[in-house]
């Protein structure tokens, strides 16, 4: 029990700064939304069309990065600090190699929209704000490396006061861009898109200062030494990477594609759907920081040669993540229409998403319990199996399950938003299980060893 105790308040330590991260770039969302919607609701309808076409690219991308970090963390355990400046320098070779196909997809993504029929005026101000945000990707490609060798180390307040300085910079860069001060001219939603992308800047630029300059990171040399493309250690990266990129990507266009299923279905119950899974998103961010946690937790106590304590830090996040989960879903069931109201002050709309929350309450213990073996299993670096159990469960269990009780009288008469949650929830539920079983697979190969 104690070395429960022990490593939960490990998990806290870690998980907290991330989490506030996460806030960070919600409230830059939030600001986004909020000030492209004063300037008129073309420019808010660009700035959300936009974000469905980048969203997944540049998910992707951070997803091909993401081994970066249990790599480091093994290192780290091992006390090969000195094998991680390499590693690093190929990392950023990587995110170079990424940044000029993902800038070409952003570049021509806005040839999808007259096919979209979106209006001309919009289409215009969508397109504008996709080709100045892709100017700042490379950016963001070059901080996820960065944060993934910092949080590797087991060190994540850099994430958390970066997160808050990109923030800083994000609100008056776009009170001067979008609404034209300082002698600029007012861009509307194209002037969210170049603060974003100054913002990805900025924050790529404070991270680096950051690394270089903290005697926390002495003990690796960073920048002291750096390495050619070594395409063996590339290939690598990629090997890990890429599952971690194709099953966020799954995640991100399963959640899209509902949304344009049920684009037909009226505006209230789109509506009602667009309120539970916003707020379900935005508890969502407890579990997802305890599974970059227990990614770190795990690789550290892999490389020092302890798989127990590996196991330790798995179950223990498991705890802590199932008791925050019936902590926040009771708050759910219990609040469901206070918190709908806060949303909306239509009484259709609140009625029917007070509904659909009581599916995000039941949907937080399959959604912990995922995301949680998910980040366990990158700490082994099993990520191959994370994209076959996401694939399967949510392409081949959620999102046909959904579509069957959602559109269709096949097995009942069709039950719109609430079926897709259903969907929804089989899905993270037959998720949860097979991380499990994957998982204890695992732990039963390094009980053999």
């Amino acid at each position: 029990m104690l070395a429960y105790v022990g490593e939960i308040r490990h998990l806290i330590r870690l998980a907290l700064p991330i989490l506030l991260a996460q806030v960070a770039q919600i409230a830059m969302t939030f600001v986004d939304t909020l000030m492209a919607g004063q300037v008129s609701a073309v420019d808010l309808a660009a700035v959300s069309i936009a974000s469905s076409f980048w969203l997944p690219i540049i998910l992707f991308s951070q997803g091909l990065l993401m081994a970066v970090t249990p790599m480091v963390a093994q290192l780290n355990g091992a006390r090969r600090a000195g094998d991680i400046p390499a590693l690093i320098s190929q990392g950023l070779w990587l995110s170079l190699l990424i940044s000029p196909p993902a800038l070409l997809l952003l570049y021509l993504s806005p040839w999808l929209l007259p096919w979209m029929e979106v209006d001309a005026a919009l289409a215009d101000k969508t397109a504008g704000y996709l080709h100045a945000i892709a100017w700042g990707l490379p950016a963001y490609l070059i901080y996820q490396v960065l944060r993934n060798y910092t949080e590797g180390l087991s060190f994540t307040a850099p994430t958390m006061f970066i997160g808050f300085i990109g923030l800083l910079v994000n609100i008056p860069a776009n009170y001067v861009l979008i609404y034209g001060k300082l002698g600029l001219p007012a861009l509307g939603a194209v002037g969210c898109g170049v603060a974003s992308a100054i913002v990805f800047w900025a924050m790529a630029l404070a991270m680096w200062l950051f690394v270089r300059r903290s005697p926390r990171y002495d003990h690796c040399r960073l920048f002291q030494q750096w390495t050619r493309p070594q395409w063996s250690t590339l290939r690598r990266l990629i090997q890990l990477g890429l599952p971690l990129g194709l099953a966020t990507f799954c995640e991100v266009t399963m959640f899209a594609l509902i949304a344009i299923l049920l684009a037909s279905l009226g505006a209230e119950l789109v509506a009602s759907h667009q309120i539970a899974l916003n707020f379900s998103s935005l508890v969502f961010m407890l579990p997802l920081s305890l599974g970059f946690a227990a990614s770190i937790r795990v690789g550290h106590a892999l490389g020092e040669e302890e798989p127990t304590r590996a196991r330790l830090a798995t179950l223990a996040t498991l705890i802590l993540g199932l008791f925050l989960a019936l902590l926040t879903a009771t708050l759910t069931w219990q609040g469901r229409h206070w918190i709908a109201s806060r949303y909306t002050d239509d009484a259709m709309v609140i009625a029917l998403a007070a509904h659909l929350l009581i599916f995000a309450a039941i949907y937080q213990f399959s959604d912990t319990v995922q995301v949680v073996c998910s980040g366990a299993l990158r700490g082994y670096k099993d990520t191959k199996m994370i994209f076959v159990i996401t694939m399967a469960a949510y392409w081949g269990v959620g999102l046909p399950l959904g579509v069957v009780l959602g559109m269709t009288d096949w097995l009942r008469p069709a039950m719109g938003p609430e079926g897709f949650w259903i969907g929804l929830i089989s899905g993270l539920t037959c998720s949860a299980l097979l991380f499990s079983w994957r998982l204890k697979v695992i732990f039963n190969k390094y009980s053999e060893l």
